[in-house]
This record gives C-alpha cells, sequence and structure tokens, in this order.
C-alpha cells in the first residue's frame, strides 16, 4: 500500500476547488436574486390581470339585455337620448 504525500498539485487542487465554490456560491446568489425578481414581477402581473378583469366583467355587467334596443354606452358618458323624429330631414344632392 503506497500513501499519499501531500504535495503542491494537491494543494492548487484544494484552491482551485475553492475558487470554483466561490463562483457557484456567486451564481446561486445571482440565480436566488433573479428568482426572487421574477417572483415579485409574476406578483405585480397577477394583480393586473385581476384588475383587467375585474374592469371588463364591470363593463360586461353594464351591457344592455340583446333584447334592448338602446345604443351601448360602456364608458358611462352621458348621452343624449337620440330622437328618430327629428325636425330635421335628411338632405340629397
Amino acid at each position: 500500500m503506497s500513501e499519499q504525500t501531500p504535495s503542491s498539485s494537491s494543494a492548487i487542487s484544494v484552491d482551485d476547488l475553492s475558487a470554483s465554490i466561490q463562483r457557484v456560491t456567486e451564481k446561486l446568489h445571482v440565480i436566488a436574486d433573479t428568482v426572487k425578481n421574477l417572483h415579485q414581477s409574476r406578483a405585480q402581473l397577477e394583480s393586473k390581470i385581476e384588475d383587467a378583469q375585474k374592469r371588463i366583467q364591470h363593463i360586461l355587467s353594464r351591457l344592455p339585455e340583446q333584447s334592448d334596443g338602446r345604443q351601448l354606452n360602456l364608458l358611462g358618458e352621458a348621452t343624449p337620448p337620440t330622437n328618430s323624429e327629428s325636425d330635421n330631414e335628411p338632405t340629397t344632392h
């Protein structure tokens, strides 16, 4: 049986290994920060989606029934009723 004696090559290997571990540790920190940022972005996007769905639902709730012949006013702006018996007659050219 032969015993391995510590040599300069094994010391270099330990230093290389230590440097590799340091690089991996730094990369893991970068990845962890990136995942954290992505999670926050996703939460913000989900909130925006929920808000948009609420706005859509609000607009849909304001739609008249299909049998209702009135003009749709989805934006909630006041529109004067249209009078089909207007005094203005169409012009012909």
